[in-house]
């Protein structure tokens, strides 16, 4: 099974409903505590800010927008190894120790494996990534079952 994956600007909009507000508050917070002479937690909130935000990024770039050169574009199932297509042109293959990991609303699911070096490597994939319904659960379905 072999499925080009696409842009997912919609889920790249949830993600930015959801990242936005909780950086602009913790920053907030963080800016509110350092005026009110209390450091400590001005530090652990713009420590937990940066967090949020470089969290935040790297999803919307990497698995939503798939800007990062690194982003898988492709995705291919076989019966002994799952094949990526990546962004900057090269192809990796998960050869080993393949496992399938859904989330419980469906609607995401994570992928890691060992490639013909050992390096451990891990994705994330969503449903907005999928062409189409039918191309998102005949994924799912060929990875659950293996």
């Amino acid at each position: 099974m072999r499925v080009e994956l696409i842009k997912d600007r919609k889920g790249m909009v949830w993600d930015l409903l959801l990242y936005v507000p909780t950086v602009t508050a913790l920053l907030g917070l963080s800016a509110y505590f350092w005026y009110a002479s209390e450091p400590g937690y001005c530090y652990l909130l713009l420590f937990l800010s940066t967090f949020f935000f470089l969290a935040g990024a790297t999803r919307i770039v990497k698995t939503r927008l798939m800007v990062w050169p690194t982003a898988p574009v492709s995705l291919e199932i076989e019966a002994a190894k799952v094949g990526l297509a990546l962004r900057n042109g090269k192809r990796i293959e998960i050869l080993k120790d393949i496992r399938y990991y859904p989330d419980y609303a469906g609607r995401t699911f994570g992928l890691s494996g060992m490639d013909g070096t050992g390096k451990r490597l891990q994705f994330v994939f969503h449903k907005g990534q999928f062409p189409d319904e039918n191309a998102y659960q005949q994924a799912v379905k060929v990875l659950r079952d293996r």
